[in-house]
């Protein structure tokens, strides 16, 4: 199996179209085409986590936090990153980054700390634009069932929690084949009615070339009609953040105990607490802060993330209680979401979790 394989797995788990503009994602080091001998799956790449891989024969390690992120002027193994990059090209072990773009799905980092606090009715808390486009097409009636269930196949027709949705009006289309066309009904020269219906369906737009494929592979015309319409409406399963409702409202300070706990987090920095139960909870892995307005807005009783500021705290002016539980236990269990994925898809390949821990904070 090539290095290639594994990433294209990750890549449709997590498309790299959902990434932010500032990120870097991706093939950071290492060929595609290389037989794949094992995958090592971590949360930062450092020196030890290379070492790991070269001592339990792995040749490809996908990454969290992408090792290369700010521009590289030159790798002369000053710092441990540079260090970790020499060693990987010299061991030929591949590196993959898969960042904001699994931070950005309803199932990714955020959707698997949401499962372990045990939250209910999950939705993203901030929905990332310009994420759905609309197809319109037309085809003959005998065909419209066919065609309908080759673009549900493709992944098209998804709102929320409903699939197979389509909207359908009949009319009647009309053509005149070319002297060097091969119609597939009507006569070459003359003009020609068929009754047809026009079939709309919505989709993500990652999804448009295979959702295009499938179309014209299904439709009996030789020329296929069909506009791509970009939507602005809200596609709550990509974006920021996430909100989710406990299936019971619960006490602060028992919640916070839970968090703790599920977290393993040494301290949890927070605001002060409200004097009300727990019932609907926001949370962003990793640095969130610029989330705090969304998870007000969104009516959360917590907002759950990390890198918050001192003077940020003060924003929340008791509209809720901001909980700081730290960078690296905010997103930890994204190394057991990455070997989930990966280990469904191929279950009997060489798939790990690091074993080292690469949170560079430490408490007294």
């Amino acid at each position: 199996m090539k290095i290639g394989e594994i990433t294209q797995t990750l890549a449709e788990f997590a498309p790299p179209a959902f990434r932010e503009s500032y990120d870097n994602i991706g093939l950071l080091v290492g060929n595609a085409q290389l037989a794949c001998t094992g995958v090592l799956c971590t949360l930062d790449v450092t020196g030890a986590v290379i070492q790991e891989a070269i001592e339990r024969r792995c040749n490809l390690v996908v990454t969290h936090h992408p090792v290369i992120f700010k521009g590289l002027q030159k790798i002369t193994g000053s710092n441990d990153s540079e260090r970790a990059i020499i060693l990987a090209i010299q061991k030929n072990i591949a590196i993959y980054a898969i960042h904001t773009n699994i931070d950005n799905v309803l199932h990714g980092v955020n959707g698997i700390l949401a499962r372990k606090l045990g939250l209910i009715k999950t939705q993203v808390l901030l929905p990332k634009a310009n994420t759905l486009c609309k197809l319109h097409t037309f085809a003959p009636t005998a065909y419209a069932e066919k065609i309908k269930n080759a673009l549900f196949e493709a992944g098209a027709g998804k709102i929320g929690a409903y699939s197979e949705c389509s909207f359908s009006t009949s009319g009647t289309g009309t053509f005149k084949a070319g002297a060097e066309t091969h119609p597939f009904v009507g006569t070459i020269g003359q003009r020609h009615l068929e009754a047809e219906e026009k079939i709309e369906v919505i989709f993500p737009a990652v999804l448009q070339q295979g959702i295009v494929a499938a179309l014209l592979q299904a439709h009996p015309y030789e020329e296929v009609a069909y506009d791509i319409v970009p939507l602005l409406n809200t596609f709550h399963q990509v974006g920021s953040g996430i909100t989710g409702q406990m299936p019971h409202p619960t006490e602060e300070t028992a919640f916070l105990e839970k968090l703790k706990h599920e977290l393993k987090a040494p301290v949890i920095k927070h605001t002060r607490l409200l004097g009300k139960p727990i019932q609907k909870v926001a949370i962003c892995g990793g640095a969130g802060s610029f989330l705090i307005r969304q998870a007000i807005a969104s009516g959360a009783d917590i907002f759950i993330t990390a890198d918050v500021k001192y003077h940020e705290f003060f924003e929340v002016n008791d509209a809720l209680i901001l909980a700081d539980v730290g960078h690296w236990e905010s997103e930890q269990f994204t190394i057991e979401l990455l070997e989930a994925v990966l280990q469904t898809k191929f279950p009997t390949f060489a798939v790990l979790k690091s074993k080292v821990s690469t949170n560079p904070i430490h408490y007294f």
